[in-house]
């Protein structure tokens, strides 16, 4: 018996697919990246982005400079820290 040459033993689509794989695909990491941000320095301040009703504002800020350490002081004491 003849063997028929117009059938493929593999699949070409299977065997792009998994040519188009390799080259794309990132290699799994082996172990967890390190984290990039600096370790936290003990009574570092954070800048951060807070929502306050004008009243409140106005009640901290009426005192001129330093209102902010003046939320500051108010916040921990409320969070008792």
């Amino acid at each position: 018996m003849a063997m028929d040459r117009s059938r493929r033993t593999s699949d070409p689509r299977k065997a792009a697919e998994a040519a188009f794989r390799s080259v794309t695909m990132k290699p799994a990491a082996t172990e967890p990246a390190a984290p990039t941000s600096r370790p936290a320095v003990p009574g570092a301040r954070e800048s951060v982005t807070l929502r306050l009703d004008s009243a409140v504002l106005q009640h901290f800020q009426k005192d001129g400079p330093g209102w902010q350490d003046r939320i500051n002081d108010a916040l921990k004491k409320l969070a008792g820290v």
